[in-house]
C-alpha cells in the first residue's frame, strides 16, 4: 500500500477488512454530523443487484455517502495500480445504481446527510437550518 492515494485507497482498505464479514458497507466522509440513518437504509435497499448505490443530488455524485459491496475491492485496487485514484473512476468501472434526489427526499428532505461541515461555523449554521 502506498501513502497519499486518497479516498479510493481508504475505501479499498476498509472493504478489504470486511471481506468475509459483510456483503456491503455504507461509506461516509468524517465531516457529516447530520447524517440521517433513514438515508443509509434507503441506499442499502437501493443496492439490489448493483455493486454501488450512490446518491446523485443536484447533478452531483456523492461517493462518500454511498453503499459499496465489498467485492469492488479488486476493481479499486486495479484502478489504484493504474494511477486512477478518483472514486468516480470506481463508479464508472462497476455496476452503479444512481439514487436520485426524488428517491431520497422522503427520508432526508433537505439532504443534510450530504452536507460536509468543515468548520464550527458550518455546523452552527446547519444546525440552525441555514
Amino acid at each position: 500500500q502506498l501513502p497519499d492515494l486518497g479516498p479510493l485507497q481508504g475505501l479499498a482498505d476498509g472493504l478489504q477488512a470486511l471481506q468475509g464479514r459483510a456483503e456491503a458497507a455504507f461509506v461516509s466522509a468524517c465531516d457529516v454530523p447530520l447524517l440521517v440513518p433513514a438515508l443509509v437504509e434507503r441506499l442499502v435497499t437501493s443496492l439490489a443487484d448493483c455493486q454501488v448505490a450512490v446518491p446523485v443530488v443536484g447533478g452531483r455524485y456523492h461517493p462518500l455517502a454511498a453503499v459499496y459491496r465489498v467485492d469492488v475491492v479488486e476493481t479499486a485496487r486495479n484502478l489504484l495500480a493504474a494511477n486512477r485514484r478518483r472514486l468516480l473512476d470506481l463508479l464508472d468501472a462497476v455496476r452503479t445504481r444512481c439514487v436520485t434526489a426524488a428517491e431520497l427526499a422522503d427520508v432526508d428532505p433537505t439532504f443534510r446527510s450530504l452536507a460536509n461541515l468543515n468548520t464550527p461555523q458550518d455546523y452552527v449554521a446547519a444546525a440552525a437550518g441555514r
